[in-house]
């Protein structure tokens, strides 16, 4: 996991008072304060962070290593690393997670999913593997 030497720099900033309209995708590092209604995927092969502010508002997927969400996500979230939940977190939408920090307060309606270090997803419990 990233530790804090470790994290890729905050290159891009989509600040406040924009809205965007189509897909967006990074390296590096990327914090979004605005309004998207698009996907936001970092570049695969390169250590990334999306860092979702308290003013944002995203309607679409979101995948990257590390993420850390404040404001809302309507659509799937994957966080191949770290996926860290604000107190003001809202997602509507599956979640798919290599490790997960959650704030009181933070808000998920759909599923949660491990990422296991050999898959890409876990599999979902089932009456056969259940333990």
């Amino acid at each position: 996991m990233f530790n804090k030497k470790k994290q890729p720099p905050l290159k891009s900033l989509v600040a406040q008072g924009a809205r965007v309209v189509g897909d967006i995708f990074f390296a590096d590092g990327i914090r979004i304060e605005c309004e998207i209604t698009g996907n936001i995927a970092a570049i695969d092969h390169q250590p990334s962070i999306l860092v979702v502010a308290e003013s944002a508002a995203v309607v679409g997927n979101i995948t990257a290593d590390h993420i850390i969400i404040n404001g809302s996500i309507k659509g799937a979230v994957t966080a191949r690393l770290m996926l860290e939940l604000q107190p003001n977190a809202r997602i509507e939408g599956d979640v798919a997670y290599g490790a997960l920090e959650m704030h009181q307060g933070a808000l998920i309606a759909g599923r949660l999913t491990p990422i296991l270090a050999h898959d890409e997803k876990a599999p979902l419990p089932t009456e056969s593997n259940q333990a």
